[in-house]
C-alpha cells in the first residue's frame, strides 16, 4: 500500500482511523490522570505541577506536536469515510431496523464528533491557548519553583455555568463516541477475535464511562466548589 492509498483508499483511511484513535485513546489515560490531580484538594499544587511537567518537558511538547496531527487526521479521515459511507448508501432502506441493525451512536460517529470538535475548540481558547501564548498568572509551588498556576486558571472558567454546560455535553458527546470508537478502532487494525470480542466491547464501554464522567466531574468540581 502506498502513502498516498493509507489517506484515500477505503482500507488506508479505515487503517489511519484505527491507529489515530488508539493515539488518542492513550493520550485520554494521561490528560484524565493529569487533571485527576485536582482532587489531592492541595490547592492546585499537584495539578499546577503536572502541568508543568506536561508543558516544559521537551519529549512531551513534541508529543503535543503529534497530539495535533493525529487529531486533525482523525478528524478528516472520519468526515472522509462519512462522505463515503453516506454516498454508498444512497436510497435508505424500504425497513429501518434502528438499533436492532445498530446502536444510533454507531451511526452518528460523524455528529458525535462534529460535536467534539467544537468543543475542543472552546477548550483550546479556554485552556491551552493562554497557556501556551496569551499567559497565565505565576504562582509558587511549596518547593520554591514558579509555574502557571492552570489551576486558579480552571476555578474562573468553570465558573460560568454555560461553560460548565458545554464541557457536559460534550463528555457526554465523547462517551457515546468512545462506547463505538474503541472497540472499532482495535477492528480497524485486524483485532477481532469472537472469543475476545464481547470482552473487548465491554471493556470499551467501561472506558468510555468512566473517562467521560471524569472529566465531567472536574468542571462540577469546580462549579460547586467541592476543592480547595
Amino acid at each position: 500500500m502506498t502513502l498516498k492509498q493509507i489517506f484515500t483508499s477505503a482500507v488506508g483511511r479505515k487503517l489511519t482511523m484505527g491507529l489515530s484513535g488508539i493515539f488518542l485513546i492513550l493520550f485520554l489515560i494521561v490528560h484524565v490522570g493529569l487533571n485527576a490531580c485536582i482532587w489531592a484538594n492541595d490547592g492546585g499544587e499537584m495539578f499546577n505541577r503536572a502541568a508543568h511537567f506536561m508543558g516544559a518537558t521537551v519529549v512531551m511538547r513534541i508529543l503535543e506536536v503529534g497530539l495535533f496531527v493525529f487529531i486533525f487526521i482523525h478528524i478528516i479521515q472520519g468526515l472522509m469515510l462519512e462522505v463515503s459511507n453516506r454516498s454508498k448508501r444512497g436510497t435508505a432502506y424500504a425497513v429501518s431496523y434502528g438499533n436492532r441493525g445498530s446502536k444510533w451512536y454507531s451511526r452518528s460517529m460523524g455528529l458525535l464528533g462534529t460535536i467534539i470538535l467544537l468543543f475542543l475548540v472552546i477548550h483550546w481558547i479556554d485552556f491551552w491557548i493562554p497557556s501556551r501564548f496569551t499567559g497565565v498568572e505565576d504562582v509558587t509551588l511549596s518547593d520554591g519553583k514558579t509555574v502557571h498556576n492552570l489551576y486558579a486558571l480552571m476555578q474562573n472558567r468553570f465558573e460560568v455555568t454555560w461553560i460548565v454546560v458545554v464541557y457536559i455535553l460534550g463528555c457526554i458527546s465523547l462517551a457515546y463516541h468512545l462506547a463505538h470508537g474503541f472497540q472499532s478502532a482495535f477492528r480497524s487494525l485486524g483485532v477481532y477475535n469472537k472469543k475476545y470480542n464481547v470482552m473487548l466491547t465491554n471493556f470499551g464501554y467501561a472506558f468510555a464511562i468512566i473517562v467521560s464522567l471524569a472529566f465531567i466531574m472536574m468542571p462540577v468540581s469546580m462549579y460547586f466548589h467541592w476543592l480547595s
